[in-house]
C-alpha cells in the first residue's frame, strides 16, 4: 500500500517576504551578470532557475525565491531598460551618469527601477529591500545611503508618471 502524499502547507508571511526578498536580489546578480558577459538574459536566467535559486550543494544553499517575481523583474528591466536607465539618469547627480557608477549599483538600480515601473509594491518597500541589497553588496554602508536617495527620486518620478 502507497502512503498518502503529504500535503503541501502555504508559505507563512515571513517566508513570502523573504522569498521576494531573495528574488530581488537574484535579479541584480543576473542583471549584473547579464552585462559582464556576453551570455544572453535568457540563458542566464534559466541558469539561475536550475541552479542557483534553492539549489543546495555541499558548499552551501542558495534561498528560495519568488520565481515570478523574478522573471517579471529581469523581462521587465529588458524591455524598458532605456526608460529606466533614464530615470536613474535623472535621479543621479548631474555631472554623473548611470554607464558612470558601478555595475553592482547599475543591476540594483534596474531592478528597482523595474519594480517601481512595474508593480503595485508599495514604494516603502521597495526602496527598502534594494536599500537592504546594496547593504549586502555594499557592507561600508555609503552606498546604502546613495541607493536610499536615488530610488526615493526614481520612486517619486515612476509613481508620478501612473497618474
Amino acid at each position: 500500500m502507497s502512503e498518502m502524499p503529504t500535503p503541501k502547507r502555504r508559505p507563512t508571511m515571513a517566508e513570502r517576504r523573504e522569498r521576494k526578498g531573495a528574488a530581488r536580489f537574484y535579479a541584480v546578480q543576473a542583471l549584473f551578470q547579464m552585462e559582464a558577459s556576453d551570455v544572453p538574459i535568457g540563458e542566464i536566467t534559466h541558469q539561475f532557475e536550475t541552479h542557483r535559486i534553492g539549489a543546495e550543494t555541499a558548499e552551501e544553499t542558495w534561498a528560495e525565491a519568488d520565481l515570478p517575481l523574478f522573471r517579471r523583474l529581469i523581462e521587465t528591466v529588458v524591455e524598458r531598460q532605456a526608460a529606466i536607465d533614464q530615470m536613474t539618469d535623472r535621479a543621479l547627480v548631474a555631472k554623473w551618469r548611470i554607464d558612470r557608477i558601478d555595475p553592482t549599483l547599475r543591476a540594483l538600480f534596474r531592478a528597482a527601477g523595474a519594480e517601481l515601473l512595474a508593480s503595485e509594491t508599495p514604494v516603502k518597500v521597495v526602496i527598502s529591500q534594494f536599500v537592504d541589497i546594496a547593504g549586502a553588496f555594499f557592507p561600508e554602508g555609503r552606498e546604502a545611503n546613495f541607493v536610499n536617495a536615488v530610488l526615493d527620486h526614481m520612486a517619486r518620478e515612476a509613481r508620478a508618471a501612473e497618474f
